[in-house]
């Protein structure tokens, strides 16, 4: 331990200082006696609960590292394809948006989760940079009830897109083309593996770029290099700073909870860091959301010294195989499948063939605005939060309590070093 405390205290003294500098120029304001309300707790929404079913079937995987999804984008692209099915398909559909708790103020699954689509359109350029894009692919199948489509595109942003009638290789590479458009130019990732599209698939894809801008910046003055010590040791960027945040402890379960608004308080974003160097796995397995929903109560406005990695975590995902073990069967199955409100002649012939994502978020120093017109904020025997090891990361609507993105930081890219120990 002795070691480790060192550490965080040379990373403390430079944040400190500044703080102190300033507070000597100019007397900081006192915190605010009424602290900005709390966005709807996880309990109670479609994108927490499938998202967390869906992160811990993707990490199950020992080989998963640096996930990152969209739970809201997933749980829009099955909303619109369930509406369009029927008997124990549609069932199956309802089942993987299902809340164990009874679901929020303001309506079904689908209402949540279309209303938490346009609250995230509309912060998007203040709180965050965002491209984004769903699309339902299909390949040489029956015509899409009109219905359908208008449904789809106005309540879950799901366009339609038929495939050519090429191979694998063609419908890969119009996938990829949509995927960069969606992206604002950047290119995906490759799939692991190909796509064997048959007559009569229905393909549900999606492709989101993120990056956050914080309410108060991480100037170059307190930026530098550091040890990041995930799967492998390297040399990064490690950004600093001092200020008023939600914080909380779990000293049970040897976990900090930190809550960071984004610029203009229209979204923020949540970490959980456990004490000490370890992988996620502890971690991962206690999370439900019940504790999520706990922690998240309890955090309240402290002083902390932030220490963040600069950092992009980049997956690219195909969902059949956990989407299947968490439910999904029949609609796999060309025989099984009942997408009748897609196409009244989809008996068949119609079925799911892959649920597809890409998706990017950047840890990056930008603010929203220059700090120069935001008051300083009275530090107070800090607590300290550094990141220089694997965490879990979400980013959350404020207004609806949505979540938008969930992913895991376990290896930061940089110079290798050895491992010494």
């Amino acid at each position: 331990m002795l070691p480790r405390l060192s550490v965080y205290i040379l990373i403390s003294l430079p944040v400190l200082l500044v703080q102190g500098s300033s507070a000597d120029k100019k007397k900081s304001p006192a915190a605010p006696a009424t602290p900005p309300s709390r966005p709807p707790a996880p309990l109670g929404d479609p994108s927490w609960a499938l998202g967390l079913r869906l992160y811990q079937a993707l990490r199950s995987d020992s080989s998963s590292v640096n996930t990152v999804f969209s739970p809201l984008l997933v749980a829009s692209s099955l909303g619109a394809l369930g509406g369009g099915s029927a008997g124990t398909t549609a069932s199956q559909f309802q089942d993987l948006l299902k809340t164990s708790s009874p679901a929020k103020t303001g309506g079904h699954a689908g209402e949540l989760v279309s209303r938490a689509l346009e609250s995230f359109a509309k912060a998007n350029g203040t709180s965050f940079h965002l491209h984004t894009s769903s699309a339902l692919f299909s390949k040489q199948a029956p015509p899409f009830s009109q219905a359908f489509v208008k449904d789809s595109q106005a309540r879950f942003r799901v366009q339609h897109q038929p495939l050519g009638k090429g191979d694998s290789k063609a419908d890969l590479k119009q996938l990829h083309g949509w995927v960069k458009a969606g992206l604002g130019g950047l290119e995906g990732a490759p799939l692991a593996a190909e796509i064997q599209a048959k007559a009569g698939a229905l393909i549900l894809a999606s492709a989101l770029s993120f990056k956050g801008l914080w309410e108060r910046e991480f100037s170059e003055e307190s930026t530098d290099h550091r040890t990041f010590l995930g799967k492998k040791y390297t040399k990064v960027m490690m950004m600093h700073r001092a200020g008023l945040y939600r914080h909380h402890e779990d000293m049970e379960n040897m976990v900090q909870v930190l809550e960071v608004p984004l610029w203009q308080g229209k979204a923020s974003m949540v970490f959980l860091l456990p004490f000490h160097v370890e992988s996620l796995h502890r971690l991962e397995k206690l999370l439900t959301l019940e504790l999520l929903s706990k922690w998240l109560e309890k955090t309240n406005i402290s002083s902390v010294i932030i220490s963040l990695p600069k950092a992009n975590i980049t997956s690219t995902l195909s969902l059949q195989k956990q989407l299947s073990a968490l439910g999904l069967t029949d609609a796999w199955d060309q025989n099984a499948a009942d997408f009748s409100g897609v196409s009244d002649k989809s008996k068949g012939k119609v079925h799911l063939g892959a649920v597809l994502q890409w998706a990017s978020l950047e840890l990056a120093a930008q603010s929203g605005k220059s700090d120069v017109d935001l008051e300083e904020e009275n530090i107070e025997k800090p607590k300290l939060f550094y990141a220089d090891h694997p965490f879990i990361i979400f980013v959350r609507d404020n207004a609806t309590g949505a979540l938008l993105l969930m992913g895991a930081l376990d290896h930061a890219e940089g110079e290798a070093l050895h491992d010494e120990l």
